[in-house]
């Protein structure tokens, strides 16, 4: 009976690999190519496994994308948990989150696909859902310090729009460098932030 659940065990192990090996694949693409060039085939030939086996671990590229978001969540939520534990300031903290955005193109690039594309795909589009509100939870954590908790989530909403928001716009402007596109979505970034905050100062 032990080594019958030892084995079981081990293949369980051996399918949490495989499903690592692909999304690991996935993000590397991901910094190679533009998001909508990568196909289930290209992932494939990156992990080294057929095309036809990826789909035994996730039924759709949708799946495997909203896969991938997940445990970028997680890296977002150890960043933001550790800036809170060092006491940085609001300012600090949505610094944090927009250059997150544009650092890592290929999760800014998979959030934008489901927020945008949310007709396709039922099963990974809840899975989507569940990641936002978990990621709206967790941002709530971060900046209820500034809001009155009556309106705490529909705060947070709107400021996390603002951002995701100001870095689509400006993170592809024409005619400047990238060092100066992030100038600007800082700025734009902070004036929201301060906006926000003068305004639930005047609503304490």
């Amino acid at each position: 009976m032990q080594e019958k659940s030892t084995f079981k065990q081990l293949r369980a192990d051996e399918r949490e690999v495989r499903k690592q090996l692909i999304i690991n694949a996935a993000m590397e693409l991901f910094e190679e190519k533009s998001f909508h060039e990568i196909g289930m085939r290209d992932i494939a030939v990156k992990a080294g496994v057929s095309a036809a086996s990826i789909y035994r671990y996730f039924p759709s590229q949708d799946d495997l994308f909203v896969e991938a978001l997940m445990q970028d969540i997680n890296t977002i939520e150890r960043l933001l948990q550790q800036r809170v534990k060092s006491g940085d300031n609001m300012e600090t903290i949505t610094l944090a989150v927009v250059d997150y955005m544009i650092d890592n193109e290929a999760t800014f690039q998979m959030m934008c696909h489901f927020m945008i594309k949310g007709e396709r795909k039922p099963q990974a589009l809840k899975k989507f859902n569940g990641v936002q509100r978990y990621f709206l939870n967790m941002f709530d954590n971060v900046v209820k310090h500034t809001d009155d908790a009556g309106n705490l989530r529909l705060n947070t909403q709107a400021f996390f729009a603002s951002l995701a928001g100001v870095v689509l716009t400006f993170r592809n402007y024409p005619g400047r460098t990238a060092e100066e596109k992030r100038k600007a979505i800082h700025k734009l970034s902070l004036i929201i932030m301060r906006q926000g905050s003068l305004e639930a100062l005047e609503r304490a």
